[in-house]
């Protein structure tokens, strides 16, 4: 079983990319970005609410592939600015209390959007 989950992103067919891919009981995210709900970047400045934006688009990705938040069991958190490491840390504390999954935190040079300070992957297996 395979399953492509859109984002409604126009870039998708473009780039030829899904926001995430169910292979069997795998499901695995692509990097995801604080796109705001209206488009453009969400909590200008802000580690933490922009983490929270890119776990909330991941998590509606993950339910539509047929996940939770309790199948995942690996995280990439990518940061401009790793000294602001901790900041994200807490909400990815907040969010995976009680599932714990491996997790690595990584500075890059920067993404496609200046604006962004953190994109994040998730990997799930469902039923694990």
């Amino acid at each position: 079983m395979r399953k492509l989950v859109s984002s409604g992103s126009p870039l998708e067919p473009v780039i030829g990319f899904s926001r995430a891919v169910r292979a069997g009981p795998y499901v695995v995210v692509a990097g995801t970005a604080p796109i705001a709900p209206g488009g453009g970047t969400a909590c200008p400045g802000d580690v933490a609410g922009q983490t929270r934006r890119c776990f909330e688009i991941a998590e509606a990705a993950l339910t539509e592939a047929g996940a939770s938040r309790k199948d995942v069991i690996r995280t990439r958190m990518m940061l401009t600015d790793i000294t602001r490491w901790r900041e994200a840390a807490d909400v990815h504390g907040e969010w995976f209390v009680g599932v714990r999954p491996a997790c690595t935190f990584v500075e890059v040079k920067g993404f496609i959007d200046p604006a962004w300070l953190v994109e994040i992957e998730i990997d799930a297996v469902i039923g694990e």
